[in-house]
């Protein structure tokens, strides 16, 4: 990327800005002022003429600083690019050179190539010694026969006197087979006990929270229609010296919670139902319970005419009854730099009443009632659906 390309999309914002302009007559003429319902409109103008589309977090980034020290990417540029009635990204530098600008229209992507080494293996044959091992026996020099030379007593009348001496051998064999088994059963024994012990030890370490805990099943139900609640509620654990713990219990499922405590404290909350604080004793309680939430019903039928696309005329007018004149409205936005903005009633009431594919990702965060029913506060969001690059 250089310089020139830089120079180059601060053109094309201009381009782009003027070509809104000569259709559109938003809050401010200058595009880096534009937010809310001017960056709406111009997204739904930007996908009729380009058939394309920029995220509300990229239209702050590259729009609301000037000049940028980086580019969009490709397919943005080509989209703008065709929004102010050119071919491609490519076409619009073409016919906007600066002086001395060299245009090059294929690009080599391989600007550090790297060799590659190929290593060929040798044929050479390899002369293998063979070397003879001697082995070495020790010849033992056979002892020859002793001759034992027994001297006798000669007895001149009777040879049945001579006394005969005979050596006798006693020779033991001990086989300690049958005992080396008998020891390494013993020790294959004693060592699996060991293993065993151990085993159950860890056990007991891993998994104690499960083996001494207890699960609780709690489904939320709709008190006045007695149906189970299509909306993700907020669950708050409140323990005893301790900060709240928050969990989300998601649409038509049982809240699950594991502890081995013997009382419950926790808060539900929804934008969409009335807070509760629910207490239970552990000890006597049931693991599976139905719990019933009374619904807000302003902030039920204010997310219904911020949805609904039929009868606008009727929604306006339920909308400005349903919303106090001084309420106070936040805008929530998911860039850092632009975190909350304000607005009026009739801003509000502008916004979600214009027929546009935004509104398809609106979430009502928050909502507050006066004495008179009247919605005094409201808080929302525009979610973003760009993915991560």
């Amino acid at each position: 990327m250089s310089d020139l390309d830089l120079l180059h999309f601060e053109q094309l914002k201009n381009e782009v800005q003027t070509q809104y302009l000569s259709q559109h007559t938003p809050s401010y003429d200058n595009i880096s002022k534009w937010k809310g319902i001017d960056i709406i409109y111009f997204q739904e103008d930007l996908r009729k003429i380009a058939k394309g589309n920029i995220s509300e977090k990229s239209f702050y980034t590259y729009f609301k600083n000037s000049p940028v020290t980086r580019l969009p990417r490709i397919d943005m540029l080509n989209i703008l690019s065709i929004y102010a009635g050119y071919v491609s990204w490519y076409d619009f530098k073409k016919k906007h050179l600066f002086a001395n600008e060299i245009l090059k229209e294929l690009e080599d992507s391989d600007e550090n190539p790297e060799a590659e080494l190929e290593n060929h293996p040798e044929n050479a044959e390899n002369t293998l010694q063979q070397t003879r091992i001697i082995q070495k026996q020790d010849i033992s020099a056979h002892n020859p026969a002793e001759t034992t030379t027994e001297k006798s007593d000669l007895q001149i009348s009777n040879t049945d006197n001579q006394n005969i001496k005979e050596k006798k051998g006693t020779f033991t064999t001990y086989d300690t087979t049958e005992q080396k088994s008998t020891i390494s059963i013993v020790k294959k024994y004693i060592w699996l006990g060991i293993s065993a012990i151990l085993a159950v030890l860890v056990g007991l370490l891993v998994f104690k929270e499960e083996l001494f805990s207890k699960k609780f099943y709690y489904s939320f139900v709709d008190a006045d229609r007695n149906t189970t609640i299509n909306a993700e509620l907020q669950v708050q654990i409140l323990k005893e010296n301790e900060s709240p713990i928050l969990y989300n219990a998601k649409p038509n499922e049982a809240f699950v919670y594991t502890t081995k405590s013997k009382n419950l404290t926790m808060v539900v909350s929804s934008p969409y139902y009335k807070t509760d604080t629910i207490r239970r004793n552990l000890e006597t309680a049931p693991e599976a319970e139905t719990i019933e939430l009374k619904p807000n019903d302003y902030a039920i039928m204010l997310f219904y005419y911020s949805k609904s696309i039929k009868d606008l005329k009727k929604k306006r007018e339920s909308l400005n009854y349903l919303i106090s004149d001084d309420a106070l409205i936040y805008q929530v936005y998911d860039n850092e730099t632009y975190g909350v903005e304000t607005m009026d009633k009739q801003r509000y009431i502008n916004l979600v009443t214009l027929p546009s594919t935004s509104l398809e990702n609106l979430q009502v965060i928050d909502t507050r009632n006066d004495k008179n029913n009247k919605i005094i506060m409201i808080k929302f969001k525009i979610a973003t659906d760009e993915k991560p690059k």
